[in-house]
């Protein structure tokens, strides 16, 4: 099989593609044969060695793929072979043609659903779904989305304005902010321009994705009784509003808690969304899989939206 390594800790080059023996599917686990794999922002960030989880290099990157199930070993049910997947693969091993993950943790993709829609919506639809149900935006309200033309920004996007709530996105550039209005926004505003805070103005809800001194204008806009949820780093560097300045102004910072069976049950969610036409993933970019490297530095320049795919195998 082909897989990508992340050899040392440092630039996109450190992902090197070569040849591995293919894997075999152990007691309780599936063979997938890949067609997508998912890449994250914060698989960037583990590569240069500043990611918010200990890594040991080397190792082949990658908590997310797409595919059909080529075999299965002791202990799962054999019907399972030939069905489209999928599926997180514990943390690594994603960049690869070929990878072995627990049969427990699969998931059917439904029918309507392309596999590349279902791919992209992994990581960021189980995301999403968490944050949508735990800021719990109403109707009315108006919802402040960081990041809007991202992987997660542009679910939430479609998500928030699907609970009723009006929908103010930030996004970096003309290209970002067009994408968030083509998604739903009702008002779009570049938080790379100065002054950008002052124009938006008041909101109820901030789903904060950016982090760093852009967190910092957003939670300036919370009145008492607003709600803040921060869930992404895209700056860098985490939200510095602190528990205490929220407390003084009367501002709940919201925290996500949800078990594995609950991350489950929101990755089927937003499964079933798209299925049912109400969730659009947005796929802006696509690479080979000898290209993991290229991808990465796409990511890294700013110049992607919506989601990052490796194609492995896709289907014809």
């Amino acid at each position: 099989m082909r897989a990508v390594w992340m050899t040392e800790f440092g630039g996109p080059e450190v992902l090197v593609a070569r040849e591995e023996p293919d894997p075999e599917a152990g007691p309780g686990q599936a063979l997938v044969d890949v067609a997508y794999a998912n890449i994250t922002f914060v698989e960037t960030q583990v590569r240069a060695g500043r990611g918010p989880f200990p890594v040991t290099p080397p190792v082949v990157p990658g908590n997310g793929v797409g595919g059909v199930v080529a075999a299965v070993g002791d202990g799962v049910d054999p019907g399972l072979v030939g069905t489209t997947v999928v599926s997180a693969t514990g943390g690594s091993g994603g960049y690869a043609s070929r990878v072995a993950v627990d049969a427990a943790g699969v998931l059917p993709v439904p029918a309507g659903v392309a596999l590349d829609a279902a791919t992209a919506l992994l990581a960021d639809g189980r995301t999403a779904t968490l944050l949508v149900a735990t800021a719990e935006p109403k109707p009315g309200e108006r919802v402040l989305v960081e990041a809007a033309a991202g992987g997660v920004g542009s679910l939430l996007v479609q998500l928030v304005k699907a609970a009723g709530a009006h929908v103010v996105a930030a996004a970096g550039g003309t290209r970002k902010l067009a994408v968030a209005r083509e998604l739903g926004a009702d008002e779009v505003v570049d938080y790379r321009s100065p002054g950008w805070a002052e124009r938006v103005g008041a909101v109820d809800v901030v789903l904060d994705g950016v982090g760093g001194d852009v967190s910092r204008a957003a939670f300036e806009l919370l009145p008492r009784g607003g709600r803040m949820l921060s869930y992404g780093l895209a700056s860098g560097g985490w939200s510095p509003v602190t528990p205490e300045e929220a407390a003084e102004r009367g501002v709940t910072l919201l925290r996500t808690d949800a078990t594995p069976e609950e991350m489950r049950g929101h990755t089927e969610s937003a499964l079933a969304e798209a299925a049912a036409g109400r969730l659009r993933p947005l796929i802006g970019q696509r690479f080979p899989l000898d290209r993991a490297a290229d991808a990465h530095a796409a990511i890294e320049s700013r110049a992607t939206v919506g989601k990052t795919l490796l194609e492995v195998d896709p289907p014809a």
